[in-house]
């Protein structure tokens, strides 16, 4: 894929996205006590109030960008909400350790898929970067251990779902550069909708105290709002294989993160050392044609 600048941009916004969901386990345990479903309708009812605030800043015009053919609706609700609810329900299912690294497949798929686009190439850096990060993630999140067994491969197909729904979304943004990243604010609206559904349905409502309050504001602007509409900004605009190997760096962020409020163990210091070293040079493998150019350009500058 051609970097040039347009493209360069549109992923480093892309990118952005990686840094606040890099806050996500941190915030979510402020909210901790809180049903999970009660927690994903009220996170996604403040971003879509931080949509409609961007929104109708343009006037009621600006409400147009809403109206988009029942399939963009579809795909996009069904992409949120189903990610969050197979999330969910693989944490009950199987051991939290596997199930999130297997969810985390999805950046690894984000760059394989992104060859079957049209005009999309799949080269050596892009494949090694994303392996390398998520071998990177692999070890940070297991602490070097891992068990896997037989007895939890319900969890375990509802975690590669999970990996499956987000990589196929986010690739499937291509195909639709041309709709509005405005529109993200409705998916996040009927997201919400079906969040406080089946809330009511299958838990027992909790009134937020303190903390929590400022956990689900903080969420919703920020890994549930701001998050989805540059990540929609960038898969649609931007390199795909650079973004996928850039997102490995979330969980190393967030396990720094969460070191240093005090709400982690400390990790042993060679996983921690082995994991940045794996996805760090793998990010910057991948961005080997994104680095580069602008090396020629700053060199071509100079001359």
């Amino acid at each position: 894929m051609r970097h040039d600048r347009a493209t360069t941009v549109a992923t480093l916004i892309g990118g952005i996205a990686v840094l606040l969901w890099s806050t996500l386990a941190y915030l979510t345990v402020l909210a901790n006590g809180l049903p999970r479903f009660q927690l994903l309708a009220m996170t996604f009812s403040v971003a879509t109030v931080a949509y409609l605030v961007v929104i109708l800043r343009r006037g009621l015009r600006g409400l147009d960008l809403l109206r988009q053919p029942w399939p963009v609706w579809a795909r996009g609700v069904a992409a949120l909400f189903l990610y969050h609810v197979l999330y969910f329900y693989a944490l009950d299912q199987a051991p939290a350790v596997e199930a999130q690294l297997l969810c985390f497949l999805w950046p690894l798929l984000i760059v394989l898929f992104s060859a079957f686009l049209p005009g999309g190439a799949l080269r050596w850096y892009h494949l090694v970067g994303a392996a390398a990060g998520f071998l990177g993630a692999a070890l940070l999140i297991s602490g070097g251990e891992l068990a896997f067994k037989a007895q939890f491969w319900v969890g375990y197909l509802l975690a590669l779902g999970c990996a499956l729904i987000w990589s196929l979304y986010s690739v499937s943004n291509r195909q639709h550069a041309k709709v509005p990243s405005e529109v993200v604010g409705g998916f996040c609206a009927v997201v919400a909708v079906l969040g406080y559904f089946c809330h009511l349905v299958f838990e027992k409502t909790v009134v937020p105290e303190g903390t929590q309050w400022l956990a689900i504001v903080a969420l919703g602007v920020g890994p549930v709002g701001l998050a989805f509409f540059v990540w929609d900004f960038g898969t649609k605009r931007g390199s795909l294989p650079v973004l996928g190997a850039l997102s490995y760096a979330a969980p190393l962020l967030s396990t720094l993160l969460l070191l240093a409020t005090g709400h982690a163990e400390n990790s042993k210091l060679w996983v921690l050392a082995i994991a940045c070293l794996l996805i760090v040079g793998g990010a910057l493998l991948a961005s080997r044609d994104m680095l580069f150019r602008r090396g020629v350009a700053a060199a071509a500058g100079a001359a």
